[in-house]
């Protein structure tokens, strides 16, 4: 008898738990349901491993090259490199400001301290930490017996006034205003490059412990108020390592916003099912897959870190939008008269394929991020697509099983029931969607759609590559980190934002006169790009010194021809400034000083850059892009330019080969794909108007939601194909879909929407623009859905024949009634 019930006919003839076969159904069907104790039990097991895994052994973290584009030219010169070029890598910058002036003795106390604090600090260069108080800042000057210099800070300073004095004359003789004393005399910087890891545990450096202790040990224990007649203290602190640090806490934040997504999925289901057990079971079982996912990450060695530790949100939400599918089914099949059980496997042999196939392009949408060269981006597509495919047991598997035994409140059951009337019709809402099968209702859907998708096309146009706001754009612009860059920037000549091309010579080669000069031109050629504030590099001192052996006469103020002159400039230059060079000058950095990281102003860079370079270099003599942050953030655009489209094309190839699979018609994937595609535009578009670029934090997102809103259109279509293969007309086809996954098609766009929504209010800048971002895509794909499959229905699929062969239930053993 269960052979001759159509599982897509709302009405079937119902049998009896001992008039079902047993032995009916697939193969997968017949494994899991008649071992259904087997399956809890290896499930259970699973889930108790998988916890103590994440338990013990899940860390949050982040490290510097993570972020980095690996195989990016930029980055490998950048990295084989790098142990030349100290000050140009993961450093912090911290600046001691106060109220009065440097030369107070009390400041100059408490910058001691500050000072020798952080040269004890775990994960701190020792030997490259730069401040007043260190000997490797000096002071140089001409006399009548030649060169005279010593470090900045006198070796007698006591505070007193003569002491102070000699300070005051050692600065000016320094030329370190605007680096390392503001321009204010206001406040001086400590520059404290970091180590990759800890030489005393050999692990990566733990910045979130880091940043903690810069809070605790130096801005908690030596920021002052000014009470008392005191000077105030203020303390700002910038780097790579604080902003990991800063993002780290506020991902603890962002944590809380899980149980309030959950709690939202819940009383959402709750709702539309009026069913206690089996909703629990639906966000238990998305939990689980959670869970799994987190012990299996743990289990691989990766560390959660910033940009992937919203990926469990997503996880649930995709999750619970599959288990509201399958109790759904469940709940109208027992409403109907089935026994529970038999409601169960009914529902698994309708929705299975159609739900594996969907969270299989789940997993295409965070898979295809791998294809990114950037460790953090492919550790997110790795810890996403491990949590999806958890879902296909948890969810697709576990759940049913569950409601198997468990199955619904007979009150939930009865209202699934009720909810249809007579005629077979439901609610205003859902007779409206079904108008849209008729013509004039499609053309005018359509009309619109494309109009909207023309105007978001024109928008998309003006997307930009990369950061689109000064400071970090990682956290909110009154973050206290982005209020320190802001304070450094303002009082400091030399901004934090360093682009530097390295000039790669010969060993000594970097003291030819042809190599200053070459150098010298591409200082010059930066220098006129807008958006440079100054350049710096060996040639500038050479210049100074080599003036100042000739009693500062402004002739001399050149590069000299004389080799003897240059190695005697570049020798004493090397003694108050070893970063100009390494030990060997065979690499030597020209650093260009930014006004900001904004993407306009790195291409402008980048351009002068690699035209210099691509016209200057010689076998002798090779210019090597780049270093310094806004080097890497150059790296890292371009390696984003190139992949936003790649993803795009890749995630919708292998949309459409799942599609294809699923459907056997061409005609049906495009019904599929033309909302997707129309949102993806309308999301770029939306980019736009709210000056989100696309970058590190953003580029997943149209992926993902590509790859998740195809869900709708494969429960929608998958039913309505059915239904026309069985011989119904389009509208009564459609009418059927919206009766058996319309509803819950709408549900699971608010329950997702519901999932991502909260991280508007994440302290995190990137992850409230995902928020914004993935909500629209949602709730965009699920309306779009909704709509325009009818409507393309109506053109592409309105004949029957046309879908006959291709439903998901004739591979399943199903005919009509």
């Amino acid at each position: 008898m269960a052979a001759n019930i159509d599982p897509q006919d709302p009405t079937p003839e119902v049998p009896t738990l001992a008039e079902f076969n047993p032995n009916s159904g697939s193969r997968l069907e017949r494994s899991i349901f008649n071992h259904r104790v087997v399956v809890m039990v290896l499930c259970a097991l699973v889930t108790v491993v998988l916890a103590i895994l994440a338990a013990t052994r899940l860390e949050l973290n982040a490290s510097f090259e993570s972020v980095l584009p690996q195989s990016h030219p930029y980055i490998k010169n950048y990295l084989d490199n790098r142990q030349e070029l100290r000050g140009l890598g993961n450093a912090l910058r911290i600046v001691v400001a106060t109220d009065r002036d440097i030369f107070d003795p009390t400041y100059q106390d408490t910058l001691k301290k500050i000072s020798d604090e952080l040269i004890l600090t775990p994960g701190v260069d020792r030997a490259w930490v730069k401040s007043l108080w260190t000997p490797s800042v000096r002071w140089t000057e001409i006399t009548e017996e030649g060169f005279q210099g010593g470090p900045v800070m006198p070796d007698n300073y006591d505070g007193s006034p003569a002491a102070t004095e000699q300070l005051k004359l050692n600065i000016a003789r320094s030329g370190i205003v605007g680096r390392f004393v503001g321009n204010d005399f206001k406040s001086s910087m400590i520059f404290v490059p970091l180590m990759d890891k800890d030489p005393a545990t050999g692990e990566s450096i733990d910045y979130r412990a880091l940043s903690h202790t810069l809070e605790e040990n130096i801005r908690a224990r030596f920021e002052q108020t000014g009470a008392a007649g005191a000077p105030e203290i203020r303390i700002h602190i910038i780097g790579f390592a604080k902003l990991i640090g800063d993002l780290i806490d506020g991902v603890g934040e962002v944590m809380s916003y899980f149980a309030f997504a959950a709690l939202v999925a819940f009383v959402v289901i709750l709702i539309y099912s009026r069913c206690l057990r089996s909703t629990l079971l639906v966000i238990a079982c998305s939990a689980t897959a959670v869970l799994w996912q987190l012990g299996i990450v743990a289990g691989f060695g990766y560390p959660l870190d910033p940009f992937s530790i919203l990926v469990p949100f997503l996880v649930f939400a995709i999750g619970v939008s599959h288990g509201a599918q399958k109790m759904n089914g469940i709940v109208q099949d027992i409403g109907r008269g089935m026994h529970r059980l038999v409601a169960a496997r009914f529902t698994f042999r309708r929705l299975f394929l159609a739900g594996l196939t969907a969270i299989v392009s789940d997993a295409v949408g965070f898979a295809v991020l791998m294809v990114i060269d950037i460790p953090v981006i492919q550790a997110l597509a790795v810890t996403a697509s491990v949590g999806v495919a958890a879902l296909v047991f948890t969810n697709l598997v576990l759940l049913p099983v569950l409601l198997s035994y468990v199955g619904v409140s007979p009150a939930a059951a009865r209202r699934s029931v009720r909810e249809t009337d007579v005629n077979g019709q439901t609610g205003a809402v859902w007779r409206l969607l079904n108008r849209f099968t008729e013509r004039r209702w499609a053309i005018g859907a359509l009309v619109v759609a494309a109009v909207l998708t023309g105007a978001g096309q024109m928008l998309r146009a003006e997307l930009k590559i990369g950061d689109l706001d000064a400071g970090a754009p990682e956290l909110r612009a009154d973050s206290r980190y982005n209020r320190d860059n802001a304070y450094i920037n303002a009082n400091y000549a030399l901004s934090s934002d360093q682009f530097a091309v390295m000039v790669r010579t010969e060993a000594e080669g970097c003291l030819k006169y042809q190599t200053l000069v070459e150098a010298d031109r591409l200082a010059w050629a930066l220098q006129q790009v807008p958006g440079v504030h100054t350049t710096v590099f060996l040639g500038d001192a050479v210049r100074q010194i080599t003036a100042g052996s000739y009693e500062g006469n402004p002739k001399w103020l050149t590069i000299a021809r004389n080799q003897n002159v240059l190695n005697y400039g570049a020798q004493q230059a090397s003694v108050n400034n070893p970063d100009l060079f390494n030990t060997d000058c065979s690499v030597m950095p020209v650093i260009a000083y930014l006004s900001d990281h904004r993407a306009e102003t790195l291409d402008r860079v980048v351009a002068a850059a690699a035209g210099f370079a691509e016209a200057h270099s010689t076998p002798e003599r090779q210019f090597l892009l780049a270093a310094g942050s806004a080097g890497i953030d150059a790296a890292t655009n371009i390696v984003v330019r190139e992949a936003n489209q790649a993803i795009l094309l890749y995630v919708y190839a292998a949309v459409i080969v799942l599609c294809l699979i699923s459907f056997r018609s061409w005609r049906a994937v495009v019904v599929a794909m033309i909302p997707l595609m129309m949102t993806s535009i309308l999301c770029e578009a939306l980019m736009v108007l709210l000056g989100i670029g696309v970058k590190v934090g953003t580029l997943p997102v149209i992926a993902l939601g590509v790859g998740i809103g195809v869900d709708y259109a494969l429960y929608l279509l998958s039913t309505q194909l059915a239904q026309q293969r069985a011989g119904a007309s389009l509208a009564d086809a459609y009418r059927r879909a919206l009766q058996f996954t319309g509803k819950v098609v709408a549900l699971v766009g608010v329950t997702l929407a519901a999932g991502v929504v909260t991280w508007i209010w994440s302290p995190i800048k990137f992850q409230a623009d995902m928020g914004i971002l993935l909500t629209f895509m949602f709730v965009s794909n699920m309306i779009g859905a909704l709509i325009l499959i009818p409507a393309l229905s109506h053109f592409l699929l309105r004949d029957s024949a046309k879908a006959a062969t291709f439903s998901m239930s004739s591979r399943l053993g199903y005919t009509g009634r």
